[in-house]
């Protein structure tokens, strides 16, 4: 089976996360966190920065390593690393996603979620009930 590593940007902003919806492919329309493919030769980290410029035009902070999940979608597998981030500006242009909405924690379960970025709401939650926002 085809293998994916992936990172994946959690975005928060005060008490709220930002989500995307994917404009294109086999899942367009479902919801996930930004990110992407890691290039050869670099970190975690840098393919986050890397992937939010080029998705987002955006410039964020990775404050913390949240979890990695490894999930078997039908034509391949995918381990993604999962990271806290924050956004180093305001201003986010959606240069690929259809649509992003910035999700308060009771609304995290109020859009279609990728199957994989089901397991990284779990995590985010249990997160949020060791350490509420500031």
């Amino acid at each position: 089976m085809k293998q994916i590593e992936v990172v994946a940007a959690i975005i928060r902003k005060g008490d709220k996360i930002f989500a995307t919806q994917r404009g294109y492919g086999e899942w367009k329309g479902w919801w996930e966190f930004p990110g992407g493919k890691m290039e050869a030769g670099e970190t975690p980290e840098e393919a986050l920065k890397r992937e939010i410029r080029e998705e987002l035009s955006a410039e964020i902070s990775v404050d913390e390593f949240l979890c990695t999940v490894e999930y078997d979608y039908p034509k391949f597998h995918l381990t993604m690393h999962c990271y806290i981030c924050s956004l180093l500006m305001n201003a986010l242009h959606l240069n690929e996603h259809e649509a992003a909405m910035w999700l308060s924690m009771d609304q995290l379960d109020n859009v279609r979620w990728l199957p994989a970025d089901l397991i990284v709401l779990q995590e985010i939650k249990g997160h949020q009930r060791e350490r509420p926002p500031q």
